[in-house]
């Protein structure tokens, strides 16, 4: 009796499909992170473009009402401690 193993069904060629098969996955895999990544990115640049705005709107209105930046601390109510 012989004890030497068999090749599996397909051999060389199912490794090849299942590494092309892997490939393929991970191209995908990459290819949707980076999707992901940009988007993200675009939602930060964003978000700071909104940010800066709002803070310009604040400085106008606030010199709108004569208020200095100095000023905002004082003009907090203070608590009584009741």
């Amino acid at each position: 009796m012989s004890t030497t193993a068999k090749p599996a069904p397909g051999g060389p060629q199912g490794t090849q499909e299942l590494t092309a098969f892997v490939q393929n996955l991970l191209q995908q895999m990459q290819g949707r992170f980076q999707e992901m990544s940009d988007a993200i990115i675009n939602r930060i640049d964003e978000m700071g473009s909104r940010i800066d705005d709002l803070e310009k709107s604040i400085a106008e209105l606030m010199q709108q009402a004569g208020i200095e930046e100095g000023d905002v601390a004082n003009a907090q109510p203070k608590s009584d401690g009741k």
